[in-house]
C-alpha cells in the first residue's frame, strides 16, 4: 500500500520542502523610521533561524534607500520591514521606489508593526506584498517568506550591482554563472580572530574610514550555519553605517558550515571584475585550529583582545601562527600592556596595531600598514 505523503506541519519542514525551490529562504529584517527598540525584531530573527531560514538583520535607524542597498547587495528573496513610528504612508513608498532604482524593482516586500487597518489597501496598491499587524503567528511570517522564495531564473539584472549580487549567490550554490568579468583583486585581506573581538566593528570601521578618504570597498561575510536547521543569522553588516557610506562599500553576508570556503575564490573574483581593488573576508569567530582562510587572501590579519588567555596560549601552533600582521582591538581594555608585550615575544617582526573599533582610533594606522603589504595598491 502506497505510503500517503503528509503535509509538512512544523516551520523547519515546511522551510526544507521550500529547499526545492533551489535554496534556502533569505530574508531582510530591517526597521525604518526612528523607532529605536528591536527586541521584537531580534525574536523574530532568531525564530526564523530556528526554522531554516537564513535571516540578515540590518539594525535600526534605516533609511528606504540603505534597506534597499541591503536587499539588493545581498541577494534575499523578501524584505521584511518593521515599522513602529506611523510614517509608513511616507517611508514604504520610498522603500519600494529605492528597490526599483537600484535594480530590484521585483524583490517581495513585507510590512509589519503597528499599522492601522485603514492604511493597508494604500500599502498594497504602492505594491507591498503582505501586512501584517502586532500579535501576527510566526508561522504566518515564516510563510510569507517562503512564499517569496522562487527559483532562481538564468536571466541576468540590468543593474550591475544587482546582477554582481546574483552572480555571488550562483557561485555560493555552485552554479554556471555565465561570462561575468572576473579578476584577482589588488589586496584581499582576511580578517579572523577569536569570538567577541570586535572583527565586524573594525569592518566598520574600517570601511567609514575608507570611504571618508574617497575609496571603496568589498566586504565578505561569514557567520556560521545551524548544523541542526541549517538556518543563520547573519548580523555582521549591522555594524556598517550604509546611511553613510551608502554604495561604496559593497557587503555580502554568508552562512558557512566549519571552514568550508568553496565558492569563495569565485565570489572574490567577480569582486575584482566588478571593479573592487580591495576585499576584506571577515570569518566566523575563530579557534586555534580555524586557519584555512590564509588559503584564499593575500594577508591574514589576527585580532585579538586583551583578557585572550595566558602565554602559553601564544606558544600554542595554530591561528596566531599565521597572521601576517596582528590587531590588538579593544585596546582601552584592561590587559592590553600585558597583551602586547606577550605578542611582541611570537610576532618575530610581525607588526601590531591597537585599534579601539568602536571610536575608530587607531585604524588610519591600520590601514596604513596594510597599505605597505605587498599585494596592495599605493
Amino acid at each position: 500500500m502506497a505510503k500517503a505523503i503528509t503535509e509538512p506541519t512544523t516551520s523547519l519542514e515546511r522551510v526544507d520542502r521550500c529547499i526545492g525551490t533551489d535554496h534556502r529562504p533569505r530574508v531582510l529584517l530591517g526597521k525604518m523610521g526612528l523607532d529605536g527598540h528591536d527586541r521584537g525584531v531580534k525574536l523574530i530573527a532568531r525564530a526564523m533561524r530556528d526554522s531554516g531560514v537564513h535571516v540578515i538583520y540590518s539594525g535600526l535607524w534605516q533609511t528606504p534607500r540603505s534597506l534597499a542597498i541591503a536587499a539588493r547587495d545581498e541577494d534575499v528573496d523578501c524584505i521584511a520591514g518593521s515599522m513602529m513610528s506611523n510614517s509608513h504612508l511616507v517611508l514604504v513608498p520610498r522603500l519600494i521606489q529605492e528597490c526599483r532604482d537600484l535594480g530590484r524593482g521585483d524583490m517581495t516586500i513585507n510590512i509589519g508593526g503597528i499599522i492601522p487597518k485603514s492604511d493597508i489597501k494604500a500599502l498594497e496598491d504602492a505594491g507591498v506584498a503582505r501586512v501584517f499587524h502586532t500579535g501576527t503567528s510566526m508561522t504566518s511570517i515564516i510563510d510569507s517568506v517562503i512564499e517569496a522564495t522562487k527559483p532562481y531564473s538564468e536571466k541576468s539584472f540590468e543593474h550591475p550591482t544587482a546582477a554582481l549580487a546574483r552572480q555571488i549567490t550562483l557561485a555560493q550554490l555552485g552554479r554556471p554563472i555565465g561570462d561575468a568579468p572576473r579578476r584577482r583583486p589588488q589586496h584581499v585581506i582576511g580578517l579572523t580572530g577569536a569570538p567577541g573581538a570586535g572583527k565586524s566593528t573594525l569592518v566598520a570601521s574600517m570601511a567609514s574610514e575608507i570611504v571618508r578618504e574617497g575609496g571603496k570597498l568589498a566586504v565578505v561575510a561569514f557567520d556560521p550555519m545551524s548544523p541542526i536547521t541549517s538556518g543563520a543569522l547573519l548580523g555582521d553588516r549591522l555594524r556598517v553605517d550604509f546611511n553613510k557610506v551608502d554604495e561604496s562599500v559593497f557587503y555580502r553576508s554568508l552562512a558557512i558550515v566549519g571552514e568550508d570556503y568553496s565558492g569563495l575564490s569565485d565570489t572574490i573574483e567577480l569582486l575584482g571584475g566588478a571593479g573592487f581593488d580591495t576585499v576584506i573576508v571577515e570569518t566566523v569567530g575563530a579557534g586555534q585550529n580555524d586557519c584555512a582562510i590564509r588559503n584564499h587572501v593575500d594577508t591574514t590579519v589576527v585580532v585579538v583582545v586583551p583578557g585572550m588567555g595566558d602565554s602559553v596560549q601564544m606558544d600554542k601552533a595554530g591561528i596566531l601562527e599565521i597572521a601576517d600582521l596582528f590587531v590588538v582591538n579593544k585596546a582601552d581594555f584592561e590587559g592590553e600592556n600585558k597583551l602586547v608585550r606577550e605578542l611582541l615575544d611570537i610576532a618575530e617582526g610581525r607588526q601590531i596595531f591597537e585599534t579601539v573599533a568602536t571610536r575608530g582610533k587607531g585604524i588610519p594606522e591600520l590601514l596604513s600598514g596594510l597599505s605597505g603589504l605587498p599585494g596592495q595598491s599605493s
